[in-house]
């Protein structure tokens, strides 16, 4: 039986990109899958299908043709149909559900995966943590992504943390970046530790 994680996450927040670098570190152990939602096209499946080295098979791409929360909250027959595909055929041990990019309310619904994490990133706005919003509040791991552009876009990291800190509980978060390596093997333990 697979475990399924779902990432989700604004436009432009990083998802695509943290799937391609978790999948690299993790293929050579693990059987993986991936189910990638887009409203009208198959755009960032076809980019992981491009840049990864997997059977193209254990990637599907999923036009939702409609608003990205529904399909992974409301009716998600659409995934739960791909996610069985990826079952049949390949036995992953995990499998990533990328949501299409949404805003701050999106959840996923936990008959379609059994953990996720919500992805915002630095370049959103120092504001992000404080608006809240049902992803960054309740999400297995808020995963806050290009911790390294926050010189360049008037971020102060440290009133960040604090802030997420302060609305995430005691629920944990992780700050990531494609620039330090350690900070992905962070989240490559979170991931084994599921498993």
């Amino acid at each position: 039986m697979s475990i399924k994680i779902g990432i989700a996450g604004p436009v432009g927040s990083g998802k695509t990109s943290i799937i391609e670098k978790l999948t690299n570190m993790l293929k050579d152990e693990y059987t993986l899958g991936i189910v990638t939602n887009d409203i009208y096209t198959t755009e960032d499946a076809n980019y992981l299908k491009s840049k990864l080295d997997l059977n193209s098979e254990q990637i599907i791409g999923v036009e939702t043709g409609g608003c990205p929360h529904t399909a992974i909250r409301d009716d998600i027959s659409i995934n739960q149909k791909a996610v069985l595909e990826l079952e049949k055929k390949f036995n992953p041990d995990i499998i990533f559900v990328e949501s299409g990019g949404d805003n701050l309310s999106a959840t996923f619904s936990y008959e379609l995966i059994d953990y996720y994490l919500y992805v915002i990133d630095v370049a959103q706005g120092s504001d992000i943590p404080r608006k809240k919003g049902a992803g960054l509040l309740f999400s297995d791991l808020l995963v806050i992504n290009k911790t390294d552009l926050c010189p360049f876009v008037n971020v102060d990291l440290e009133s960040y943390k604090e802030d997420v800190k302060n609305n995430r509980k005691n629920k944990p978060s992780l700050f990531l970046t494609n620039k330090d390596d350690k900070s992905f093997e962070k989240l490559k333990e979170w991931i084994l530790a599921l498993l």
